[in-house]
């Protein structure tokens, strides 16, 4: 069974995506709803960890919960804006790029996780992706909507 390989996959976006939350807010911290809502999706990413861990030993995997406390740089930075980081609108506006691009890979991972349950009839794992999925889709949307209710005037600017 790759179950294994799918919860390996999600356990590394969930952890790539609570850093980048983090990173969001740290670097934004002027930008109250930045700040805020970012401090408070990087719980449920946090929270999805913790679940695929748990469930990670059915299908012979020892998942760690990773520190978050000091998380890594990310190591794509393909597709970013021009500039040489000093502009922080610019960079605001990359950031959410590159974080609502990771949201919607975990979506995906959950989805595809979602699928490898059903196969399987593992209705445990099935429940946590039922629970889990609408929360990254909703860290997904949120990083769409801020896109798009700050692209026009960084742009414009």
């Amino acid at each position: 069974m790759r179950i294994g390989v799918a919860l390996r996959e999600l356990h590394g976006s969930e952890t790539a995506l609570a850093g980048e939350l983090l990173r969001l807010a740290d670097r934004h911290a002027k930008e109250q709803e930045i700040y805020h809502v970012a401090q408070d999706l990087v719980r449920w990413s946090r929270d999805h960890v913790r679940e695929i861990a748990a469930v990670g030993p059915r299908y012979g995997l020892e998942l760690e919960e990773p520190d978050l406390k000091n998380p890594e740089p990310p190591t794509e930075e393909a597709g970013e804006l021009p500039g040489d980081g000093s502009d922080p609108d610019l960079l605001l506006l990359a950031d959410l790029r590159r974080l609502y691009r990771m949201a919607a890979g975990v979506s995906l991972d959950w989805d595809l996780l979602g699928q490898g349950a059903q196969v399987v009839a593992d209705a445990e794992l099935l429940a946590l992706t039922k629970r889990c999925h609408p929360q990254s889709l909703r860290q997904m949307k949120w990083a769409d909507a801020m896109l798009k209710t700050v692209s026009p005037q960084i742009l414009a600017g």
